[in-house]
């Protein structure tokens, strides 16, 4: 018999209750990217998914640990969906260009249907006060510093113009993808992410040394 447990190929089976886990934590995911974290609440959750509120309370114990692990959860998902095409591409210019494609591209295939959930919490947490604020700026400067090592990769392979500024380059990356997000989900277009690869094509463009 072929199964979990007499095939050891095959790929482990969740039990119900992690996999009633997993369901919340995506509906979680889909409602705090158009409605924001702070509305996620386990009254909403258990209404949206026809469960009862105690059900989805012994997952969680508190909306801190259900925000926590929501956020926990999308971090899994830009990681899958962002950061492992861009890893996978040569070190250099190509995966600078592999990270904003992949960014692009997650965006406009709609992975979550308020757009980037990240930039979603930048919004919702930039002038507030606390935790959350802080982890959201933790996470806001660390994917700057990633942009930062990419560059400076690129650089040493002559790829990028040594005078080139790092940060400022980082930053006019960063805004075109964006302002992307942004703008597509506000408007429904998916041209806005056209218009971000065309920002993206003319600064990489800029930034590469005069001979090449």
């Amino acid at each position: 018999m072929r199964n979990g447990i007499n095939n050891p190929r095959a790929a482990p089976r969740r039990s119900d209750g992690a996999e009633t886990h997993v369901a919340i934590l995506e509906k979680a995911m889909e409602l705090a990217s158009v409605e924001g974290l702070g509305s996620l609440t386990i009254g909403r959750l258990a209404r949206e998914l026809g469960m009862s509120k105690s059900g989805v309370f012994a997952h969680f114990r508190s909306k801190q640990r259900l925000q926590r692990e929501t956020i926990e959860a999308a971090r899994r998902v830009f990681a899958r969906e962002v950061m492992r095409p861009a890893l996978a591409a040569p070190e250099g210019l190509s995966r600078i260009e592999a990270f904003c494609e992949a960014y692009l591209s997650y965006v406009e295939r709609g992975v979550f249907p308020g757009g980037c959930f990240f930039a979603h919490m930048l919004a919702e947490f930039d002038a507030r006060e606390g935790p959350l604020h802080d982890e959201v700026a933790a996470d806001q400067r660390g994917w700057a510093e990633m942009v930062g090592r990419l560059i400076r990769v690129a650089k040493k392979k002559g790829e990028i113009d040594p005078e080139i500024d790092e940060a400022q380059l980082a930053f006019e990356l960063y805004a075109p993808l964006e302002l992307a997000n942004y703008l597509s989900t506000l408007n429904r277009d998916p041209g806005m992410v056209d218009l971000g690869r065309r920002a993206i094509r003319e600064t990489i463009g800029r930034a590469r040394p005069a001979s090449s």
